[in-house]
Parts: structure tokens; sequence; C-alpha cells
């Protein structure tokens, strides 16, 4: 637990849980047992072959059987379900964010990347910077006095709960794990932001004294303060430190703070409401790659030559403001998902369209605070060796992004078939072409109708999937006979959809099925322990639709070494579409497979559109 002020962290998360109409929305569901076994048995079959699935179909019943240790386990979940906010979503923070150990930079964080802004130098880059920290603090502001309109999801009301947690909060990097710290409190929270510039953090106080924002024209006038005190770039890039192993960078974290000034630096960090980073220009490249490097600028900031120094990838939440008009956000998953993040956003871009009508007052503003750090030799160690592998990470990743503009999510409306699920079919399809197989592929989807509820996944293949992929490229079927197949295809993945959001699906059940044996201190039970389960959940291929109102496009790196992710954003006439790979597994490739989906595509237009 960690302790802020004298208020523990659970203790703030309860408050803020109360204050975000928790009340509103129904407990999470713990699934039947036998239902989820039964279903993952399901899964399986498009992945194993029929002696290996019969095989784990034994151990499975075994786990099932009456009385024996699934029973046992679901028991205990049920009182658990009883007497907890939900069940599965902080065992689910813990075991797939604070306790996994590879670097959060690619591995874990996700990148947004916008449409480019029309400015081209610094001073644009100062004045659209200065209405995006004006547009996200009035967001805050709506969060603050319970202000913000509660959200639906087919005529449900959804989980508020993780609005709160996007500001003043921070990951800390810990020996074996990792911890969240929340610091916003609506009436004596923060008052400040961090903003970097050329490896520089500064402390933006961004209130007034009587407790109102600073309007637009004086965070103008204190951004310009700010780049006058950074003209040079700063020779030691802290913020790389925490693009490392967790591990590593917990040990550096324990020497850097050490030392007074630093610990007062990070500090004034991780309590900042969000930071903004302000990147240098980039090298200029065409504009057919323009999209693949802008997300990647966003994702690790380009490399230690680049803007990677200008990043603190523990923050909650990073905006990023190139000089050349692009801009984005960098998020911790720990504390945020996609959905809630796309609500601010789209907040954000709304109030950019507004003129600036707030007149300045005439009170002197306060000097940014540079923050400074003490670098002794170990620092300067653990700084070259960050440098170093974030390099390596970075040019291992493969990022490939691309506009799909033959149709979009109206065209498959049309068809009377869910865009989702329709895409989801196309990405399988071009992994087959790629690969000559079918994998294990999760594609994320939000359990806010539920108290507390995080995500879960989506399996794919599933056996009509797999059935249609196998049809589609024989020539002696017929387009009648795929038409059908892909119709069956598509809504077998709609009903595991259905499934999945009302609490249904088998994967969070499953692991917690897993996490409570370990917890009553029993071994780990057999089911887990067979190659069946670890092939299922090698997850190849890593999905996320996030649509949004425009045309962004979201970027994360694969679950595997040997694996993709692929993100998209269905628009009306048009699909955005990010593709990442990672360059030192020979059999992966981000650009052949983006190809490959967009004739996939295609294909599937014209299963529907015929050329005559």
């Amino acid at each position: 637990m960690s302790w802020l002020g004298n208020v523990p962290f659970q203790a703030q998360l309860k408050a803020a849980r109360r204050q975000a109409h928790s009340s509103s929305v129904p407990p999470q569901p713990v699934p039947p047992l036998l239902q989820t076994l039964q279903r993952y048995l399901t899964a399986l079959e498009p992945l194993l072959p029929p002696d290996e699935l019969e095989h784990t179909r034994r151990i499975v019943q075994k786990f099932g059987c009456p009385g024996g240790l699934g029973e046992k386990l679901q028991r205990e979940l049920i009182k658990r379900a009883k007497h907890s906010h939900n069940w599965i979503s902080d065992w689910w923070v813990q075991w797939a964010y604070l306790e996994c150990r590879q670097p959060l930079a690619v591995h874990s964080n996700p990148a947004i990347s916008l449409p480019k802004r029309d400015f081209t130098d610094w001073r644009g880059q100062l004045v659209f910077a200065s209405k995006l920290i004006a547009g996200v603090l009035d967001f805050k502001a709506r969060v603050d006095s319970g202000k913000l309109a509660l959200e639906y999801m087919r005529g449900q009301p959804l989980c508020m709960e993780l609005f709160p947690q996007l500001f003043s909060s921070c990951r800390i990097p810990g020996p074996k794990h990792d911890l969240v710290v929340h610091y916003g409190r609506p009436r004596r929270g923060p008052a400040h932001i961090t903003v970097v510039r050329n490896y520089q953090f500064f402390q933006l106080d961004v209130y007034n004294s009587d407790g109102t924002p600073l309007t637009e024209s004086q965070i103008h006038a204190q951004l310009l303060r700010i780049r006058s005190q950074s003209w040079k770039t700063d020779k030691q890039p802290m913020g790389i430190l925490t693009s490392e192993h967790r591990h590593t960078w917990g040990q550096a974290y324990t020497r850097l703070l050490r030392d007074k000034i630093n610990k007062e630096s990070v500090r004034l960090i991780e309590k900042s409401i969000f930071t903004l980073c302000l990147d240098s220009p980039v090298m200029r490249i065409s504009d057919e790659k323009y999209s693949s490097r802008m997300a990647a600028q966003i994702l690790h900031g380009g490399g230690t030559f680049s803007n990677s120094g200008n990043r603190w990838f523990d923050k909650t939440l990073q905006f990023v403001v190139g000089e050349d008009g692009s801009w984005g956000l960098l998020y911790e998953h720990a504390t945020a998902e996609g959905p809630p993040i796309a609500t601010l956003l789209d907040h954000v871009l709304e109030y950019c369209k507004k003129p600036d009508r707030m007149r300045a007052p005439l009170v002197p503003l306060p000097m940014p605070k540079k923050l400074y750090f003490y670098i002794n030799s170990e620092i300067k160690w653990d700084l070259e060796m960050a440098k170093q592998n974030l390099d390596i990470l970075i040019n291992d990743l493969d990022i490939k992004c691309f506009n799909f503009q033959c149709f979009g999510k109206e065209f498959v409306k049309q068809l009377k078939l869910s865009p989702n699920s329709f895409i989801q079919v196309a990405i399988q399809l071009a992994y087959y072409r790629v690969h000559s197989e079918v994998c294990a592929a999760c594609d994320i989807t939000s359990l806010r109708m539920f108290q507390g509820g995080r995500t879960d996944y989506i399996r794919s293949p599933t056996n009509q999937m797999l059935s249609f992929i196998r049809a589609f490229d024989d020539g002696a079927v017929s387009r009648e006979a795929k038409v059908q197949l892909l119709r069956e295809a598509v809504d077998a993945y709609s009903v595991l959809t259905e499934q999945s959001l009302m609490g249904q699906g088998i994967d969070r059940h499953l692991l917690g099925l897993k996490l409570q044996a370990i917890e009553e201190g029993l071994s780990v039970p057999r089911i887990f322990m067979d190659t069946a389960y670890g092939l299922a959940t090698h997850w190849k291929l890593r999905t996320g639709q996030v649509p949004a109102n425009t045309d962004s496009v979201m970027c994360f790196g694969p679950l595997v070494p040997d694996g993709y992710a692929v993100c998209y954003n269905p628009q009306q006439d048009h699909v955005h579409f990010s593709i990442t790979a990672f360059n030192c597994c020979e059999e992966t490739n981000a650009e052949k497979l983006a190809l490959t989906l967009e004739r996939s595509l295609r294909d599937l237009q014209e299963l529907f559109q015929p050329t005559v």
C-alpha cells in the first residue's frame, strides 16, 4: 500500500469510486464454472490437433468435476465477489501491469497519434499547447465537480471511476512489483503540471491564487518563459531512466532518491496533474511514412538522439506536441483504459475549436520552476545503460500505420454485419495468408458496464472463422458459399463480443481461478500448466478497436516476441490501422501484414460487390 500524506491510496480510491457514481452500475458477475470451461475448450478447437485437444479435454473435465478443485476455487471467487468492489480488476492490474517487469515504453504504454495541426514552428506549437492545457484543465474541472456526463453503452450506464484517477497519478517502480500513487484530491490536490523541453523538466502552476485556472494567454506566457530557460538540450536525459526494465529502473530509482534535490524533483513530476512534452523537430519524411513516424514519436520519442528524453513513462498522462504540428497522447496502462482516454481527447478537441474569450488578469505570475537533478557516477552509469537499452528496443520495433480508404463501417453496416467482427475476420485472414496458420488472438473489450470493470479478451479464431479462412482462397468454393461462411464467422465473433461485454468472457475468469489457487497457497492447477493453456495465451495477435470521433490512430507493441499488435479506428468511409512487430523475429513483418490486410479487406469487399 502506498501512503499519501495521512490518507492511504486505497481509501482515496474508494472515495473516488463513491464520487464516480459507481452505484449506478451493477457488480461484475463471476461466470458459471462449467460454462467457462466449455467455452475454453471450444476456443481451443481451431488451435489444437485432435489428440492434443482430447488430452486437454480430460484435464479440464477433471478440474471441473463435481467436488473437484475447480468447484472449490469457484466458491471462493463468488465469496470474493460478495466482499469486494470488483472480484478481478485489482488482481488484473497487479498481475498484468504492476508485476510485469518489461519496460513501459513500447511493451505497455499505448500511444494515440492525432491529426496534424496547422502550424509548423515553435510559435504555433506553444499557442496550441496553451489551448490543449486549458482544455485538459476544463475537463478535469468537470470530473472534480461531478459534472462529467454519465456515459452509456447499449442504453446501460458505464462505470466512471477511472476518470478521477487520470490526473495527478503516477506509477512508481519497485524491486519486485510497482505501485500506483494518486495525489489528486478535489480540493487540495496538486496545482501544477510538468512541462518538459530539451530533456529539462519544469513545474508549471496552472491555477491562480484564488483557485481559478490560468487563462490560455497566461499559460502561453509561462510556456514562453520555459522556452527561454531551455534553449540548449540538457546533457542528461533523466526521463530515459523511466524506459528501463522495471527491476533495473526500481534499483536506479532508489539510488536517485537518496539525494534530496532529486527526490524533490521526482516527487513534483509524480504529483503533477499531467505532463506536457514539447518535442523538438524531427527529420522531414515522405507523406506515406509520416503517420508511422509520428506514431513512433508519440510511443517512444524516437530514441536518445531525438525526443525520448522528453518523456516520463511512469506518468499516467503525457501530452506530446511537436513543432511540425504533430501531437498526441501517451498513457500508462495500470491507471487508464482507451475509452476514458478517448472521452478526454474528444473534449479537448471540442475545446480547441472555441476562441479564447478570457482576458488575462493583470497579476504577475511566478517564474516556472526548473527541476534540477544531481547526477553522480552511479546515476550517470544508469543513464548510459538506459540509453543503450532504449535505442535497442526502438530499433527492434517495426511500426506501420495506414489509412484504408476503400470503405469504412458504413459499408459493413449496410451488409447487416458488425464492423468490428468484420475487421477481425479480415485480420485473421491476413495473418493466415502471411503465416499459413491461425493463431491465438485477443481483442480487447471493455467491462465498464460493471462496477470497477476494466477489460476482458474476445478470443479468435473461432471454428467458423477457420472454416471461412480455409475456404476463401479455394477456387472450388462458390462465391455464395464464401459469403455464407463469412456471415457465420462474423456472427460467431459478434456472439463472443456480446458474451464478453456482459461479463461472461473466459479469460479473466480463468485468471481469477488461477490466482485464487495461488492466494490459497495451492500449487498451480494442472489446467494452467497444460501446454494447451500456454499456446492459447501466447497472444501472437493483440488487437484493439479504439473508435474515436476523429482520425486518430492508437499504437502499442506486441505482447510476445513473435507476435503483432493491430489497432484500428473505424470511421464512416475509412479505417485507420496501426501494426507493430519486432524486427528480431524473422517470421513477423509489420509492412507485409499491413499490405496483406489491405488486400484482404478489398477481397472481402469484392465478395459482396463482384467486378463485372
